[in-house]
């Protein structure tokens, strides 16, 4: 069996204010291009289908034509979880239906214990969940992060492995050892989200979403992130983008990397005010790339911007070095509070104000109020 493992589409994003749909169209024309030469015998889809909870119509029209091409047209199963951008409430709406075309959709813990078997494989459909969820799933009131509830997870998935089978699994959490970039969502609630690769032994196969680099996860051959099909951010400038081609023999799985060029793609300049209105420097950007720009120059620019935009329409980002370089001192005071989670600053302010820890309801309810912050960013 052959399978295009892929993920973090955020359907509706805008990158600082242009509507990326259009990109989105285009890479996906070429995804399905790829599905087509290397054969695949399904769509693997880990999560963040869309980028906001509550999508745009025009976003959810496009997800819509996406489908018909691929699923109907291209008769291509899919198999498919919600990550925490998406609504699993939203996108739950007619699953059963969806299962009689080979579309496989889970939005719900309980949904991923009963494995997809296809072919030499089981798959198992992990979507993105809050520990609450496992806590009244297990019945279990100490869990308090999802790495405390994954082993239970795994356990109960283990009661349905077939010797005689392949066992993959599909999910969306950031796992240890992982990189992230600034385009994933920051707000970790305390490290809720983060999990051991140890937990996923077991498996043949795991093909993860919620990271944007396809090599984001080091040193673990069958745990691995497809990364995003597009350039999110800034901070993805260096990156590759695409799909991983997954390949399940007798003897094994194996993965490779399949890389996407986008028809725009997204750089970041550092160079002097004169240089980057020279229309013979940087041959290679086209007026309909996205561009950050970060200027060179020690004096001020007036109407800098709007200047920079008849060479560069889509600017993105307009900042100075010098002002980079006289904010690093601040960046530096402020990196040990940066790195504390907002449950724990939380935490800490009402134990500092109060005089005595949370609760465990004033705990419950803390964890739930930044789990729906996540899902509404």
């Amino acid at each position: 069996m052959k399978f295009l493992h892929t993920g973090d589409w955020h359907l509706g994003r805008k990158l600082n204010g242009f509507s990326l749909l259009a990109e989105q169209e285009q890479v996906f024309k070429k995804m399905i291009a790829i599905a087509e030469k290397e054969r695949v015998d399904g769509i693997i889809i880990a999560g963040d289908i869309y980028d906001r909870s509550i999508p745009s119509i025009d976003a959810v029209q496009l997800f819509h034509d996406m489908m018909i091409e691929m699923n109907l047209e291209k008769q291509l199963p899919v198999f498919a979880i919600s990550g925490n951008h998406d609504s699993s409430i939203r996108l739950d709406v007619g699953t059963p239906w969806l299962k009689t075309a080979d579309f496989y959709l889970n939005t719900r813990l309980e949904q991923a214990f009963t494995p997809i078997e296809y072919g030499n494989c089981q798959l198992y459909l992990l979507p993105y969940f809050e520990p609450f969820h496992a806590r009244q799933y297990f019945e279990q009131e100490d869990i308090r992060t999802i790495q405390q509830a994954m082993p239970l997870v795994i356990e109960e998935m283990r009661k349905t492995f077939k010797i005689d089978k392949k066992q993959l699994l599909v999910s969306h959490f950031f796992v240890s050892g992982s990189e992230k970039s600034a385009s994933e969502t920051t707000l970790e609630v305390g490290g809720l989200d983060n999990v051991s690769a140890d937990n996923f032994s077991e498996f043949d196969y795991v093909a993860l979403g919620h990271l944007h680099y396809y090599d984001a996860l080091k040193n673990y051959p069958n745990i691995a992130y497809s990364g995003a099909l597009l350039k999110y951010s800034l901070s993805e400038v260096n990156q590759s983008k695409g799909v991983r081609i997954v390949n399940v023999t007798a003897s094994g799985v194996d993965s490779k990397f399949s890389p996407i060029i986008p028809t725009n793609d997204v750089f970041h300049l550092t160079d002097s005010f004169d240089n980057l209105l020279d229309e013979t420097n940087y041959p290679e950007i086209s007026r309909q790339d996205y561009v950050g720009i970060t200027l060179t120059d020690t004096t001020l620019i007036d109407n800098s911007m709007n200047r920079l935009r008849e060479n560069y329409p889509k600017l993105i980002s307009l900042d100075r070095l010098v002002s980079q370089k006289k904010d690093e001192l601040q960046e530096h005071h402020a990196a040990t509070v940066a790195k504390l989670s907002p449950e724990k600053l939380t935490t800490q302010y009402f134990e500092q104000v109060v005089g005595r820890s949370l609760t465990v309801k004033q705990q419950e309810w803390l964890d739930e109020a930044t789990a729906q912050t996540i899902k509404e960013r």
